[in-house]
């Protein structure tokens, strides 16, 4: 099947974000909306509370100059004044640019330079130092304001605590049915945000997103995803991408409570502080938490693993529609008062559902969240979609897949295997740039995704691979490298791993061991170092991690199946430049910066299945 229509009688409605805003403010005004940690403690802040400092932040922006249709930036990690600047230039019809925390000074600035940002909200003193080092540089940036200082501040910032008070008195009498009336006066199909894509191959490209395109999305995923009043979560995912910002619309307009984690680092510890009922994240911390559990060993890791063994029958008996035996059944329950009971209380023990999205998601991963009873949806969709197309439901799943396309929404696949969309949720295009708009988005709304996938007949989607990622061997076959990564990555042994090859002569991988767990196997063995670098140079260890790794690539092709392996010991990472804030690995950085490494897998002199070590 080629084709699938989800828009025919999906009656969606076309609306504004400070609709949804105030909508939810009269609904469930002394609510709590969101969750802050300061000093000490997690206090909460109501919906009524919120409206408040967002017409603050409104008058502000008007008073210093700013305008319908002017840009403001927003640097900052997730916190509550990340969400209040947000939707108070929403309401001011200011059209707001997110900034990953994460990035360096200049490809800050050619965002702020790009967008023509005349305002910019930081967080604390590191992200206005960035500011500094370039300000004087970006003619259109006029004010920035600072959320938290700790030293004396230069005289061209303001604080917030003086940003929100100008705001109060520049509203001065005017009553909340005049505010409202103003922001109100939004439509559907204008600008509401500038997303800037992280930039995997190029510069990033500012995605223009309009109202309806997140309205139409909340509404959308409102219908496929239980979501009630007095639901909570934990935000940790950057608010600076789509995935993560456009749910916390949906959490807030349905009357739930936003906890902004005090960092992704502390994400799980706060997880058991909330106690959330439903979470979004990438599979990156899927895998962290599969490997944890996966990788202990002794008498507890037998348990673990038998418990995990009983918990996938019983999935599988359930998933079929089958109802399982009366054994089976028991030692369910006993592995789940066990084991299970411990997993589920490490993020909470509250969960409802995860959504995964931003990456593909392991089908045995995910296969063993839900054996353990924690439901994850694996979803679809990109920046330029706002983001959802698809999901699976806790009713309508099904593992490998992405789910079906949401209400309102169509998808085909082209000749090539590309996945096309169209629907409410597609962007307005790319902010200053009409050909790379025209080269994705054809005249009659149908935008390409870039993705390669498998369309279900009914309805079901499943992702191939990113389509620039196909490698095409020096002998004209194509590989498709995420399916054999995610084989890889699902070993306890392994934490990430990169395939490389394009345009040679068969593929290799560049693989980082997962250090704590290779270390206890080399010291069973006798080895007695637990220094990366060391264990790496051991030709033992590099025996262990080659058998490890081809023992999972069984039944490939030929041509698909790697013939050099490089082991490598520092993990890509943010900061390195080697993956992007959304924690997907840039693979043209990768293969740059191990260039030479790779160089050395298609030496004429290099054996088969050499193990090189970087």
């Amino acid at each position: 099947m080629s084709r699938f229509d989800a828009s025919r009688d999906a009656d969606l409605p076309v609306g504004t974000l400070p609709e949804l805003f105030f909508a939810a403010v009269d609904q469930f005004g002394s609510d709590p909306a969101f969750l802050t940690y300061r000093d000490g403690a997690w206090r909460p802040v109501s919906y009524r509370q919120a409206n408040e400092d967002v017409k603050a932040v409104t008058f502000a922006l008007r008073d210093l100059g700013l305008r319908r249709g002017d840009r403001a930036a927003i640097l900052s990690y997730n916190r509550l004044e990340w969400a209040v600047s947000d939707y108070g230039c929403l309401c001011a019809g200011v059209r707001d640019v997110p900034v990953y925390a994460t990035l360096p000074p200049a490809q800050i600035r050619y965002i702020l330079e790009n967008s023509g940002a005349r305002l910019v909200f930081v967080s604390d003193e590191e992200q206005l130092d960035k500011i500094a080092k370039f300000r004087k540089q970006c003619p259109d940036l006029e004010h920035v304001v600072v959320m938290d200082v700790t030293n004396s501040p230069p005289e061209w910032t303001m604080t917030w605590a003086d940003f929100l008070e100008r705001g109060r008195a520049a509203a001065g009498a005017v009553e909340d049915e005049d505010f409202r009336a103003s922001a109100l006066e939004a439509e559907p199909d204008e600008v509401a945000t500038i997303l800037y894509t992280s930039g995997t191959t190029g510069p990033p490209k500012g995605v223009m997103l309009t109202h309806n395109n997140l309205y139409s999305n909340v509404e959308v995923s409102s219908r496929v995803l239980s979501v009630h009043r007095g639901d909570r979560t934990v935000s940790f995912l950057p608010l600076s991408h789509v995935f993560q910002r456009m749910v916390d619309y949906l959490l807030l307009s349905r009357g739930c409570s936003i906890a902004h984690a005090r960092s992704i680092y502390t994400s799980i510890e706060d997880m058991k502080v909330i106690r959330p009922t439903v979470v979004v994240s990438v599979p990156r911390v899927y895998e962290k938490i599969y490997s944890t559990v996966m990788e202990q060993g002794g008498l507890k890791g037998r348990l673990v693993r038998w418990a995990v063994g009983v918990g996938g029958a019983w999935f599988d008996e359930v998933l079929a529609g089958g109802r399982p035996g009366p054994t089976l059944a028991l030692n369910r329950a006993l592995a789940d008062r066990l084991v299970f009971r411990k997993i589920r209380s490490e993020v909470g023990g509250n969960i409802r559902w995860f959504v995964s999205g931003g990456a593909p998601l392991s089908p045995t991963i995910n296969r063993f969240f839900h054996s353990v009873g924690l439901v994850v949806l694996e979803g679809y969709g990109l920046t330029e979609t706002s983001p959802v197309t698809h999901v699976n439901s806790e009713d309508d799943f099904r593992i490998g897949t992405v789910g079906r396309p949401v209400p309102g929404t169509e998808i085909r696949i082209a000749e090539d295997g590309e996945i096309l969309v169209r629907g409410p949720q597609v962007m307005k295009g790319y902010f200053n740039q009409p050909e790379a708009t025209a080269e994705v988005l054809t005249e009659d709304g149908w935008f390409h995704t870039g993705d390669l996938g498998e369309l279900e007949e009914d309805g079901f989607l499943r992702i191939t691979d990113r389509k620039k990622d196909i490698i095409v061997t020096a002998g004209g076959k194509n590989i498709a490298p995420q399916h054999i990564e995610n084989r890889v990555i699902n070993s306890p042994f392994i934490d990430q791993v990169v395939m490389v090859g394009d345009r040679r002569r068969f593929p290799s991988l560049l693989v980082v061991p997962n250090f704590p767990k290779l270390g206890d196997w080399a010291g069973s063995q006798g080895i007695a170092t637990a220094d990366p670098w060391e264990l790496l140079q051991d030709a033992r260890v590099g025996d262990f991690l080659r058998g490890e790794i081809m023992g999972r690539l069984k039944n490939l092709a030929r041509f698909e199946t790697p013939k050099k392996i490089g082991l490598l010991r520092h993990p890509f990472s943010i900061e390195d430049g080697t993956m992007t804030p959304s924690l997907k690995v840039k693979r043209r950085v990768v293969e740059d910066k191990y260039a030479e490494l790779i160089e050395s897998f298609y030496a004429e002199s290099a054996i088969d299945m050499t193990v090189f070590v970087a």
